[in-house]
């Protein structure tokens, strides 16, 4: 079947497509240190705020395109510029050394030393993207310097979303012409947000959504490593994607710490680079090393923003290996989630198990879109293998049975605070922010608003609910360790401090400006 056209869990596999590999120890000198990368859902690519629909065989035009066509060494030192932050120290030297000590005994000498460390913010931080902007820009980004009245973009947006759910097309075509007059990718985050979101309403309208989804997933890949630096990117500015890998990691390492022989099943191992630090950690234990074993588990559609299947991450962990000298052997399978059998894992008596969803359950559809429910049909499967311990790190959206206006505005609110955060540390004419939020956000915002069914892929939940279906499925809280916590929270010291940090009932939740956007949490 065309990858183009199947559903991202309706996918049939005759036998799961799989690779395997096992690195022995081989390398007598072993480093204390490794660069870290990112790990989100690597299907996202940029969007174009434009009302034609897309086609996965097309050629997508960029919002950008004038904004792309210089070379990538100009990109390079555009990236460079846009890091306020991290002008005068090694933002990612740094964030080793905290993830580098993640998994060392309780220290009151080593926390306080990571505390001791803390960079201040330089830049000064935006209005609140719930507040009204009193100083729009025009459609080049450009401060015009002149009056305008007060234009409640959200009221605006909320407008044409009822509008168009109330089948009122020529309102809703007229509102939609007004509101472009107050939007621009190259304004302030407000104004961003509402570009995406109006392209949304209108790509619902015109039933595109699907075929825009579709194709942004199906980028080749030598278009894939634009994406791929977009997404270090994000990972470098924002501390979202660090959060939840440190909770998870965290919690693993506390769960497995006395085991001989370990085995990590990644539900989304994307590049597989959360794992590194959890490797150094495990291969500096003072009776030697474990066996670890990891089973990588990736829709076979994610080779398109990888550049190649699941090899690259075999022959990085192989490196790992080497760098560590840590046995460690693993198998890849490019398969659906809710596909994935007990028998494609080879679960081997006497191995400790741990399960890790990052950022991946929300993709899985539930009782309101497939009767067999397979969301918490595959938390059942992974009950019955008898975990140590289960990682879930999701979005902390309220988008999946939600009703359409319901929905509309709590995508609004959410993906305002997401932007808000990125203004702290690329500049609002940076290239590189442009390319972020299309590259890594607008795919996911259109999905939301645009589709419906099966074919709306990003169905997110709050903590509370996944709360109540791991508890259902059988699972019972495995609280994150104080320590873990005061680490992540010396992490946020580097960032802005509207960065907000929750605990609640032995979970993490990760927010800006009051409002919580990731959440951490841990079973078994």
């Amino acid at each position: 079947m065309d990858s183009h056209k199947r559903h991202r869990y309706g996918f049939k596999l005759t036998g799961a497509d799989h690779i395997s590999y096992r690195f022995p120890s081989a390398n007598p000198l072993c480093s204390a240190s490794t660069a870290v990368s990112l790990k989100p859902d690597l299907g996202n690519s940029p969007i174009s705020p434009l009302s034609s629909q897309f086609d996965c065989e097309s050629s997508l035009p960029s919002l950008t395109q004038e904004q792309h066509s210089s070379t990538d060494t100009e990109t390079r030192a555009n990236i460079a510029e846009g890091y306020a932050v991290c002008s005068q120290i090694s933002m990612r030297h740094v964030l080793q050394e905290i993830e580098s000590v993640l998994m060392a005994p309780d220290s009151n000498e080593a926390a306080s030393s990571s505390r001791g460390r803390k960079q201040k913010n330089r830049r000064k931080e935006p209005e609140s993207a719930y507040h009204q902007h009193q100083h729009p820009e025009n459609r080049h980004g450009e401060a015009t310097g002149e009056a305008f009245p007060c234009v409640d973009i959200k009221h605006l947006l909320t407008e044409c979303a009822e509008a168009l759910d109330e089948g009122r097309i020529a309102d809703f075509e007229s509102l939609v012409k007004e509101t472009r007059e107050h939007v621009s990718i190259n304004g302030d985050p407000i104004q961003r947000v509402g570009a995406y979101m109006l392209e949304g309403l209108v790509a619902r309208h015109e039933s595109s959504g699907t075929n825009i989804y579709r194709a942004l997933r199906c980028r080749q890949p030598p278009e894939s490593k634009e994406l791929l630096s977009y997404m270090r990117i994000l990972y470098d500015i924002c501390p979202y994607f660090k959060f939840g890998y440190m909770a998870a990691n965290g919690a693993i390492a506390e769960a497995i710490r006395s085991e001989d022989r370990i085995h990590i099943i990644d539900f989304q191992i994307a590049q597989g680079t959360q794992w590194v630090t959890l490797i150094q950690a495990l291969a500096a234990r003072p009776g030697g090393p474990p066996l670890v074993r990891i089973t990588g588990i990736d829709d076979p559609d994610s080779k398109y923003a990888r550049g190649t299947g699941l090899q690259l991450v075999g022959g990085m962990l192989s490196e790992m290996s080497k760098k560590f000298c840590i046995p460690l052997e693993f198998k890849g399978l490019s398969v659906y989630g809710p596909q994935v059998t007990r028998e494609m894992l080879e679960i081997k008596p006497g191995e400790a198990l741990a399960v890790n969803f990052t950022l991946q359950l929300h993709h899985t559809p539930d009782e309101s879109v497939d009767v067999n429910n397979p969301r918490d049909g595959l938390l059942r499967m992974v009950k019955g293998l008898s975990p140590k311990v289960v990682t879930v790190v999701e979005q902390e959206s309220n988008t999946n049975t939600a009703p359409f206006l319901t929905r509309f505005a709590e995508t609004f609110d959410y993906y305002s605070a997401m932007f808000e955060s990125i203004d702290v540390t690329l500049h609002r004419k940076s290239r590189e922010r442009v390319g972020v939020e299309q590259h890594c956000l607008a795919k996911d915002i259109v999905n939301v608003i645009a589709c419906e069914g099966k074919e709306r892929i990003e169905r997110h939940e709050l903590l509370g609910k996944w709360r109540s279906r791991l508890t259902m499925a059988g699972f019972r809280p495995f609280p994150l360790s104080s320590y873990v916590n005061s680490v992540i929270k010396t992490l946020l010291g580097y960032y802005s401090n509207k960065y907000t940090l929750v605990e609640k009932d032995g979970a993490m939740l990760l927010g800006w400006s009051n409002r919580n956007l990731i959440s951490a949490s841990a079973w078994h």
